[in-house]
């Protein structure tokens, strides 16, 4: 409808329309768009884990302009099923549960409305994101700031293994947005070092981990700290039976979003390759001869196996990283880091790296060691595939593993393959994945 028309509507009613023509005039002006610093778009094709949706653009949303900015900047065009069904809802103030796979747009479908909803007049912490790792702490607060960069919200991260006096120095600043994991959170409230009452918001991610016997006690004793009217939002890919007991517990009638009617990433392709013990480097060795790879990460059940196949990796004379849990944080810090800058192809880790890391170069998953639980199965090769893209996971296992491959293949559902001779490069080489509208300029060009 034309402004002209709006402005015969409103004179129907009787409603004064003086002015509003001008008003209007500017909030149909679309010039701030073309100032955006928009990254080169991804042609590669999206699998409907992240296309399936009603539609909805963020502008729909009525967002703060300087929000939407940041998220075009991300390289954001639309949001996910995952952001469409959580970003309303979650403006409300309403409590959420919500269930979606990994590398589906997760931690944009909170942070959006965090930093929709926070006063930045005010000097208070107004909102806690609590993951389980200190990687994923890092990755969530750099997208938490690239987000708000035009919004003048102040983002804090803090984790285990960094010097307290780094915390106390940030928190006698304004901090508007914390991310921590559970245990350095609760030291800073425990001390009088970090003041929640004025958190309204808390999201659990990756809230199967954080609910789990590792985290037990800790996170009752975080909310001892908070105010009792705060929203809570749970996200994550799988729920445990512990899940019941925090509901009925902390949350008020949260509103459940359930996108997983298949638990792994349409876009992973899952292989296997039997094998000796004695013949995984081999094996590896073989692969990386054959196979396309941008970036991999390789999976060992142990740390003392992931620093010993890392060395053999770079007697081969292929790049290779490795990280662990037992690594200096500083250590971890700088390998992650420099992985995320395409400096290695290759990174060997433990489960450490399992939740939540979005590398979305990463086309290939090795698990070197078979992993024993469907759980730990799912977290790793969702760091492939990430964000509706294509990638392969390939699993070297062991006569001893074939119980816990059928096993797996059962309680998630899914179909490992028997490992071709030759990978199709479409299932995991961005070169071979080019959108539509790419294709039909490729063919123009031709």
């Amino acid at each position: 409808m034309s402004t002209a028309e709006i402005l015969e509507k409103l004179e129907q009613f009787g409603i004064n329309a003086k002015g509003f023509e001008k008003s209007s005039d500017v909030s149909n002006n679309n010039d701030w768009k073309s100032s955006i610093k928009r990254p080169p778009k991804d042609r590669r094709l999206k699998t409907a884990d992240v296309t399936r949706t009603k539609g909805n653009e963020f502008e729909d949303f009525c967002l703060k302009r300087e929000l939407l900015m940041g998220i075009f900047e991300k390289g954001w065009e639309y949001p996910s099923p995952i952001q469409e069904a959580s970003i309303p809802v979650a403006l409300s103030g309403q409590d959420i549960m919500a269930r979606a796979k990994n590398g589906t747009g997760k931690t944009g479908a909170y942070s959006i409305p965090i930093l929709e909803r926070m006063d930045v007049k005010s000097e208070n912490i107004q909102a806690l994101i609590v993951v389980p790792t200190r990687e994923l702490a890092l990755q969530t607060s750099q997208i938490c700031i690239e987000l708000s960069k035009h919004l003048n919200v102040k983002v804090m991260v803090t984790t285990g293994g960094t010097d307290l006096k780094d915390d106390i120095v940030n928190l006698s600043s304004v901090v508007h947005l914390v991310v921590a994991t559970p245990g350095r959170i609760l030291d800073l409230m425990d001390k009088n070092i970090a003041d929640m009452s004025h958190c309204n918001t808390i999201v659990l991610d990756e809230a199967d981990k954080l609910l789990s016997h590792d985290f037990k006690g800790i996170l009752d004793k975080v909310f001892s700290f908070l105010p009792e009217n705060r929203q809570i939002m749970l996200f994550s890919a799988t729920f445990p039976t512990s899940l019941e007991s925090f509901l009925n517990k902390y949350m008020k009638s949260p509103y459940q979003i359930n996108l997983m009617e298949e638990l792994t990433l349409l876009g992973v392709t899952q292989y296997y390759a039997y094998v000796q013990e004695k013949q995984k480097v081999h094996c590896l060795n073989t692969l990386f001869r054959k196979l396309q790879i941008n970036q991999s990460i390789i999976f060992c059940n142990s740390t003392q196996r992931v620093e010993l196949l890392a060395k053999k990796i770079t007697e081969l004379g292929y790049s290779c990283y490795y990280i662990h849990s037992k690594m200096a944080q500083a250590h971890r810090n700088r390998v992650f880091h420099d992985f995320r800058q395409g400096f290695c192809r290759n990174l060997v880790c433990s489960d450490l790296l399992t939740r939540g890391i979005d590398i979305q170069s990463v086309n290939v998953v090795v698990n070197f060691d078979f992993p024993r639980n469907a759980e730990t199965y799912l977290h790793r090769i969702g760091r492939s595939g990430r964000f509706g893209h294509l990638g392969i996971a390939i699993n070297m296992v062991t006569y001893e593993d074939r119980h816990t491959l059928a096993r797996i293949e059962q309680e998630l559902a899914t179909v490992i393959h028997p490992i071709p001779k030759n990978v199709d490069p479409k299932l995991y080489v961005a070169d071979f994945q080019m959108d539509v509208d790419q294709a039909t300029e490729s063919k123009k060009k031709e």
